[in-house]
């Protein structure tokens, strides 16, 4: 608060406490039950101010502290120099005054983008303890405000969805777009699971069985009815799936190896010695009979 001393002028013989000079009708101070002139109250009583190091003269309004003394003009914010005479303060290290706001400025986080204070009230956006600026959250790639949406975080970087797709994501075999989620790989390839088909029925394939032909891929189903050859003796598809994987092939003709048999006695000829008389098939033995 603002300190004061009594000051006025002798009528009567008096002195000054320390200089013995005759005080009548001069100007004097005083403090603590003594009489002193002007000169030697600057010299011997006077404050020193906190600020400008100088005494606090009689004439000059003086505030004080916790035993810390400036003159009023002297009292003022550290940072902005903002007088703070009837104004709420801090007293900082070095017995710096700081106003409010810029108490407040000093001692609020820092944006990791613009490097300055977040204020109370400021869109923010916080990631492992660090805090940015809702607008100084950019990609790294692109630049442009994160702010509050979705991002990717890559060591010391950030990238929006659309940039980190298209510098991280897997490209599908396919389409040779970017996969963001899902997809599945055959052959040490990604794919976008509604990318990975049946050519002719165009169901997805992932979790089921299915046949590449040619780089063209066939559900069970398909391959039967479209692609696989059928067996020259039931007539049926031959798939590779469950019974007869093994297959025999003889000019043209395919069996099942459980369908390659002799036309006469039906006896299993796979992997056997066969004759072929009149388009049909025989063992070794019942041609001789015919």
């Amino acid at each position: 608060g603002p300190g004061s001393y009594t000051v006025g002028t002798m009528s009567e013989r008096f002195d000054c406490h320390y200089c013995r000079d005759p005080l009548h009708g001069k100007k004097y101070v005083q403090k603590e039950g003594r009489h002193c002139c002007v000169k030697c109250f600057e010299k011997f009583c006077a404050n020193t101010c906190m600020e400008c190091k100088k005494p606090i003269g009689a004439d000059s309004k003086e505030l004080h502290f916790k035993n810390r003394y400036w003159h009023d003009n002297c009292f003022r914010c550290f940072k902005c120099y903002t007088s703070l005479v009837n104004e709420p303060f801090m007293l900082r290290e070095n017995n710096k005054v700081w106003c409010s706001n810029c108490t407040a400025a000093e001692d609020a986080p820092r944006c990791k983008g613009c490097f300055k204070p977040i204020i109370a009230g400021d869109q923010n956006v916080e990631y492992k303890k660090m805090v940015w600026h809702k607008d100084c959250f950019t990609c790294s790639q692109c630049k442009q405000v994160i702010g509050s949406g979705s991002f990717f975080p890559k060591g010391d970087e950030f990238y929006c969805v659309s940039c980190h797709e298209h510098k991280f994501a897997k490209t599908c075999a396919k389409c040779k777009n970017p996969i963001t989620s899902g997809g599945l790989t055959y052959q040490e390839q990604p794919w976008h699971s509604e990318c990975f088909i049946c050519s002719n029925c165009k169901k997805q394939l992932g979790g089921k069985r299915f046949t590449a032909v040619e780089d063209q891929f066939y559900c069970v189903e398909c391959y039967k009815e479209c692609v696989a050859k059928k067996c020259a003796g039931c007539k049926n598809p031959i798939t590779g799936f469950g019974r007869g994987t093994s297959v025999v092939n003889y000019e043209d003709e395919s069996w099942h190896d459980y369908c390659f048999k002799c036309t006469k006695c039906a006896r299993g000829l796979a992997n056997k010695r066969f004759v072929c008389h009149n388009g049909k098939i025989y063992c070794a033995e019942c041609p001789k009979r015919l």
